[in-house]
């Protein structure tokens, strides 16, 4: 089992940049793929972007390419997202989720795969 604890949110102007990180407890940290996943108030939780187990494989919403980084630090079992660019668009809670195996096939973007969360931490994009 694995429990997921973010941090980094925050209130930001637009154009400003955050990074946001996930720490995950367990000796298998590196045995999951990673995601961020965001909520933005009346919507559904939507994908933002995911990794694998070594981190050679990152994915990412259009939405956010080009603008945000998804890494991991397995000694540190720890997951991150850099944000630049920040848009008022951006504005949700965040997400880390964390699902059983290393490589993604094509299910990274879909909430429903993941097997732990966590509780979530806010960002605001003031324009």
């Amino acid at each position: 089992q694995v429990q997921l604890v973010e941090s980094g949110g925050g209130l930001v102007q637009a154009g400003g940049s955050l990074r946001l990180s996930c720490a995950g407890s367990g000796r298998t940290f590196s045995s999951y793929r990673m995601g961020w996943f965001r909520q933005a108030p009346g919507k559904e939780r939507a994908f933002v972007a995911a990794i694998n187990w070594s981190g050679a494989r990152t994915y990412y919403a259009d939405s956010v390419k080009g603008r945000f980084t998804i890494s991991r630090d397995n000694a540190k079992n720890t997951v991150y997202l850099q944000m630049n660019s920040l848009i008022s668009e951006d504005t949700a809670v965040y997400y880390c989720a964390a699902r059983r195996g290393r490589d993604y096939q094509s299910d990274y973007d879909y909430s429903g795969v993941y097997d732990y969360w966590g509780q979530g931490t806010q960002v605001t994009v003031s324009s």
